[in-house]
């Protein structure tokens, strides 16, 4: 353990993540933002920090950081926001700072892991105000697409989405529509 790291222990929870959140912007090292983001993901985990992970603005470092190139901190910056968005302060400040199509648009990226807990995030981050933006067609014909990936936990994810979270006649809209654009190859129905 560096002699950073037990400085830091005896510190307390707010200030410990003060510290996490101040090396997260003085360092220049990738990898050092790297593990400090994954820090800051693994703490939003506890109810017991989200207090101190809004007042030091966390909500917004994650929201930043799903833009970056850099796609580990993409992946882990999404950790943190799925992590944060069971609390219902936190998922109404993440659908107002616009947060659903910052998530959607993860749905893109080449890590599974993203694409895992994009989807996870958009089904806990559902409110009857958020619903419509997050079962809009082009969402649900991505996880048309997820429905039918070679990876079993992208598929099982996607279906619970399509069956939990949208409509019979959203799925049926965005499949007959992806079916009549896709080059001759149809998704198989269900």
């Amino acid at each position: 353990m560096s002699e950073k790291q037990k400085d830091l222990l005896g510190l307390d929870r707010l200030e410990y993540l003060q510290a996490l959140v101040t090396e997260f912007q003085v360092s220049e090292s990738s990898e050092a933002k790297e593990q400090v983001l994954a820090n800051l993901a693994n703490f939003a985990y506890d109810p017991k920090n989200y207090v101190y992970l809004r007042q030091l603005k966390v909500l917004d470092l994650f929201l930043d950081m799903l833009t970056e190139d850099n796609e580990t901190l993409v992946e882990f910056a999404l950790g943190g926001l799925c992590n944060l968005c069971l609390d219902k302060i936190n998922k109404d400040y993440i659908v107002e700072a616009d947060g659903v199509s910052a998530v959607v648009n993860c749905l893109s990226s080449s890590n599974e892991e993203t694409v895992l807990s994009a989807i996870t995030t958009l089904m806990y981050l559902t409110t009857p105000q958020s619903r419509q933006q997050i079962t809009a067609l082009p969402v649900i014909e991505c996880m048309l697409r997820f429905s039918v990936s070679a990876s079993k936990r992208l598929q099982n994810l996607a279906s619970v989405f399509l069956e939990d979270y949208c409509t019979p006649l959203q799925v049926e809209k965005a499949r007959n529509l992806t079916e009549h654009t896709a080059l001759g190859i149809p998704l198989p129905k269900d």
